[in-house]
């Protein structure tokens, strides 16, 4: 009896762990920058992270990065390195830490943080006095970040 009700218990709390995304101030990130843990708990969408990829609304990563897999998507762009293969070149958690906070893995990459909120420097201050007050909302939500992930580690060679 004891058993069961740990066991229902440790599977309730697992539970509730995951019932709210994890925060972008609460991401993990391991001595390389990879994020183990999921941050929804739930497993991504490989062909809605295909649409995030290829959206100038949300990820629009092909403006920098080539993906063969997209291709009916227009506007390849050659600023990242090409994402064919990238699948069996990074595992799920280094691709999660990458996309939360790509210059914590590369530093000085021109690639965006997709879940940071914080931590900015806001030129626009100086030049226009119009940068944004107050806290930033991530590029993507946590779902996403997860969608992403899962179609990226569909493209493997």
């Amino acid at each position: 009896m004891k058993l069961t009700t740990l066991t229902l218990v440790a599977a309730l709390s697992a539970g509730a762990a995951f019932a709210n995304p994890v925060a972008p101030a609460d991401v993990v990130f391991d001595e390389y920058g990879a994020v183990e843990a999921s941050l929804t708990g739930t497993a991504g969408d490989a062909e809605m992270g295909a649409k995030i990829m290829a959206s100038k609304k949300m990820g629009n990563c092909i403006a920098c990065h080539a993906v063969t897999a997209l291709n009916d998507a227009p506007f390849h762009g050659e600023v990242g390195p090409e994402l064919d293969g990238v699948g069996d070149r990074w595992n799920a958690a280094e691709l999660r830490g990458i996309l939360v906070n790509a210059k914590g893995v590369y530093d000085g990459t021109v690639m965006p943080s997709y879940y940071k909120v914080s931590g900015f420097v806001r030129p626009g201050d100086a030049y226009t006095g119009k940068a944004p007050k107050g806290p930033l909302d991530p590029l993507l939500s946590a779902q996403q970040i997860e969608d992403v992930v899962a179609f990226l580690t569909t493209l493997t060679e």
